[in-house]
């Protein structure tokens, strides 16, 4: 008797071929979602729904395991039991309603990140309350997940009849069962060991056909399971020597004096010239804020008035760059001048993620009140850990009373309400005579896309261009009411993106995906002008610093783009995989499994090819990533206290 005549496999084939239909329609979904962008013939259609059904059966073979083993175990007894039978349809039932939420969470993630479910999907899941709550304000989740059970309902109603044909066969014999089991325990003890989190090869340099191809719960498992990548076990490397040689030729200056016995120490003494300026530091990091949503690049939608006027009258960066894709990258690399090493950000390396030499703890020694200031709720991202462990005291939506918060969302206050604490504590640091460095974090540019109704022109909660809109309105609004106060003459306002709207693209890093915009603007003290050199966030730290002509003790991987004698501009920037350098025309990227490639003329036709070590760009890429690693990995950007005493006895504190 063939084995599939058995009722326990019977049962279960029925529940793995509605799974493995689900895989194809959504991933079908997507594709015709993406069409234009996946590019792809008739051959590479097939490799993809080919290589598809593969991952697909690979997680089908570990998600179904504990179901198998109650079915190929379940006593002969059981099958003659009606209360069993209800049961088992129940449970197709059931199965059926995780399925298609599984595909409509798929379809939600997809259109929010053009990728499968990644290490944002691990942590999403880990900040439930957050964003349950934004996807309530975002979606009619109710109403969508009663369709869900009645198609869940009325599709196993459609298959009653042949489970229970399934249920009237003869249940597998028990040395069979056994037999069977072991079967299935050497089939997934196989599939671990061919199948990974890293995307196949077959499919060329297109990310769509790649994420396309993959499976978006055996990815979300794979995240969770392998949270952070060893650079030295997955990206090609070059000896020590050799980086150490080309890291410290990146950001040299005449002005830095290198210290630390380590090769790849990239620790140095900066000594800037003449007396340090003590002004205020306003920095805001604003959510989303892609350089393509300013007028003034282009947007003829009319949303950034007030930027695109700022920008006249600031020291305007029109080449810069987010380094990730996420917003703890960005304020990873703003604070700490350091490049995205693969896997999850600094910031949320529980138990790793304090003691660095921070922006704010270089602000804090200079006898500064380092403040971060954040929409939300600051354990979120692990933010609070990570801010209050480098230097800085909190101020999120935690320690705001509720009448000082006019509107709230999932993601926390409106930007007006943060600029209005903002004002708060910057007033309260002028009356105590102490210079303050105050870091925000801003929430309104991001889905449900809410804000305080009346202020703009665009409906509250209707998309993205309205969240943009009033971005732009709470800074004019912001700037507006600074003017007035007595210390706004001594104080330089930042304003940065923590990454762009969206980095999805055909390629793994599509530079133009990456662009954002940098403003620092201090009426009276920096003259407004354009620069046009290649930058991304880690320079934004050692920038500032020099603007202010501070010494200190450096352990930053950025340098300072406004010195006269600055090397040629070039940006790092990558996810949680693929790590690049961009030197404003080319594009090297390593990826794991010790590829490498380089996109010639990256924002044209960005022509892809395959290249040794010893290509001088990929080089220098290899130089950043694997410095960084091993800089982190070794304690090299740890804070110090008493090498800034030895630092500020040698002169390094100038302030007057």
């Amino acid at each position: 008797m063939p084995q599939f005549h058995y009722a326990q496999l019977r049962y279960l084939s029925i529940i793995l071929l509605a799974w493995i239909a689900v895989f194809f329609l959504t991933r079908s979904a997507l594709l015709a979602s993406h069409l234009a962008d996946a590019d792809v013939g008739l051959s590479g259609l097939l490799s993809l729904y080919g290589i598809g059904l593969v991952y697909d059966l690979g997680f089908l073979l570990c998600a179904c395991l504990p179901l198998a083993i109650y079915l190929l175990l379940c006593p002969r007894r059981l099958w003659q039991q009606q209360w069993h039978r209800r049961f088992l349809h129940a449970l197709l039932s059931f199965s059926m309603l995780v399925m298609l939420f599984i595909a409509v969470a798929e379809w939600i993630f997809w259109d929010e990140f053009g990728v499968r479910f990644n290490f944002i999907a691990v942590d999403y899941l880990v900040y439930s309350k957050e964003v349950i709550n934004n996807i309530l304000e975002s979606y009619p989740i109710y109403p969508l997940l009663a369709v869900l059970a009645m198609v869940a309902i009325g599709t196993a109603a459609a298959f009653r009849r042949q489970v229970a044909a399934a249920l009237e066969a003869p249940p597998l014999p028990k040395s069979r069962a056994w037999m069977g089991l072991v079967s299935l325990l050497a089939m997934i003890g196989i599939s671990s060991t061919v199948l990974g989190q890293n995307f196949p090869r077959g499919l060329g340099g297109n990310a769509y056909q790649r994420e396309l191809a993959s499976n978006g719960p055996f990815q979300f498992f794979a995240a969770f399971r392998n949270n952070e990548l060893d650079y030295a076990q997955f990206y090609a490397s070059l000896p020590d020597q050799k980086v150490a040689t080309l890291i410290r030729d990146e950001i040299k200056e005449p002005n830095a004096r290198f210290i630390g016995s380590d090769p790849q120490d990239i620790r140095r003494v900066i000594d800037n010239p003449g007396q340090a300026k003590r002004k205020n530091v306003v920095l805001v990091t604003i959510e989303s804020l892609s350089a393509q949503f300013l007028g003034s690049f282009g947007d003829s939608r009319g949303l950034t008035p007030n930027l695109d006027a700022l920008r006249r009258h600031s020291l305007f960066f029109k080449n810069f760059y987010a380094t990730g894709n996420r917003t703890d990258r960005g304020l990873e690399a703003i604070t700490l001048s350091i490049p995205p090493t693969p896997g999850r950000s600094i910031v949320k390396r529980i138990g790793r993620e304090s003691g660095y030499s921070s922006l704010g703890q270089q602000f804090k020694a200079q006898g500064y009140d380092s403040v971060f200031l954040y929409g939300g709720r600051g354990y979120f991202d692990n933010m609070n850990a990570f801010f209050g462990g480098n230097g800085y005291r909190i101020v999120d939506q935690s320690s705001v009373a509720e009448a000082d918060m006019h509107f709230k969302n999932a993601w926390g206050m409106s930007d007006e309400d943060l600029y209005a604490q903002t004002l708060t504590v910057a007033d309260a640091d002028h009356a105590a005579g102490k210079p303050f460095f105050l870091q925000l974090m801003t929430t309104s540019n991001h889905r449900p896309y809410t804000y305080p109704q009346g202020r703009i022109d665009i409906a509250s909660g209707t998309g993205r261009e309205g969240a943009v809109k009033y971005t732009d309105h709470a800074i004019g609004q912001f700037l507006a009411q600074a003017r007035h106060k007595p210390w706004f003459d001594r104080t330089l306002f930042i304003f940065v993106a923590d990454h762009t709207a969206g980095s999805a693209g055909k390629e793994d890093l599509p530079v133009a995906n990456y662009h954002i915009p940098l403003f620092i603007y201090a009426p009276g003290f920096i003259e407004p002008r354009e620069v046009s050199s290649v930058a991304s966030q880690i320079d934004l730290a050692p920038t500032l610093l020099g603007l202010l002509d501070f010494d200190y003790t450096s352990t930053f991987f950025g340098r300072n783009v406004l010195r006269e004698d600055a090397a040629p501009g070039r940006a790092l920037i990558g996810n949680y995989q693929h790590l690049g350098l961009f030197d404003g025309d080319n594009l090297a990227i390593l990826s794991p499994r010790r590829a490498m490639r380089r996109h010639d003329d990256a924002l044209g036709l960005s022509y892809e090819s395959s290249v040794a070590a010893t290509d001088p760009l990929l080089q220098r890429d290899i130089a950043y990533y694997q410095g960084a690693s091993h800089a982190f990995q070794n304690g090299l950007i740890a804070w110090n206290v008493k090498r800034r005493a030895t630092v500020s006895r040698l002169g390094g504190n100038k302030i007057r």
